[in-house]
């Protein structure tokens, strides 16, 4: 919230130049009932790129810091027919259904090798920033991305095999997800994941890799 601020509350005076008006921009948002962001292609989606989290979330966390309380967040997908109204939460469960956890969509990712794993990375890290400023990730989400793309021994082989940091990273998130609580694994899975994130860490080291 303060990095948004700090980033977006200026104003224009009428000299045209803008100063810092932080507590202008409280008293704005301390008067929202809802946020709202409009999708109008099918190519990003609010986990494609990190820049709805950043600017939704951001506007998200200092409304509920100046009211004191959480305004829902709303998405408009606009990208098919009608528009449909959806909540954040109803969305992004929405996204990781056909896209992250769809093996058509993971599958035409893999195709393109080390860039391939890099989007499926991003796709987690972005997921988090929504739990990070809005809260509004389910924790099966986080479950069901650990059991695809970290457990599976073949799938971890096949990441790693095409972009080990980028591997690495997304177990990495996601055992960071659990420590921020926005998930809970039981003991096994955690232990597994963690066992994994080592060996996918070690990987990316050049450790246990023959010559």
């Amino acid at each position: 919230a303060e990095t948004y601020s700090r980033r977006k509350g200026f104003a224009y005076g009428r000299t045209g130049t803008a100063s810092q008006q932080g507590r202008l921009l409280n008293s704005v948002l301390a008067g929202v009932d809802l946020a709202y962001q409009n999708l109008d292609s099918v190519e990003l989606g609010v986990t494609t790129v990190d820049h709805y989290f950043d600017t939704l979330g951001g506007i998200s966390r200092l409304v509920r810091r100046a009211k004191g309380e959480a305004a829902p967040v709303y998405i408009g997908d606009q990208t098919r027919g009608e528009g449909v109204v959806r909540s954040l939460s109803e969305q992004v469960a929405i996204e990781t259904r056909t896209r992250m956890l769809n093996p058509k969509w993971y599958e035409g990712m893999l195709g393109h090798g080390y860039e391939g794993v890099r989007q499926i990375e991003e796709h987690v890290r972005n997921t988090m920033g929504w739990s990070a400023t809005t809260g509004a990730v389910q924790p099966w989400v986080y479950r069901q991305l650990t059991e695809t793309f970290v457990l599976d021994p073949a799938m971890r082989e096949r990441l790693s095999a095409l972009n080990p940091t980028a591997s690495a990273k997304m177990a990495n998130r996601l055992i960071e997800a659990h420590e921020r609580h926005y998930w809970t694994p039981d003991p096994a899975m955690l232990e597994a994941l963690r066992l994994a994130g080592e060996e996918l860490e070690d990987r990316v080291e050049g450790i246990g890799v023959a010559a």
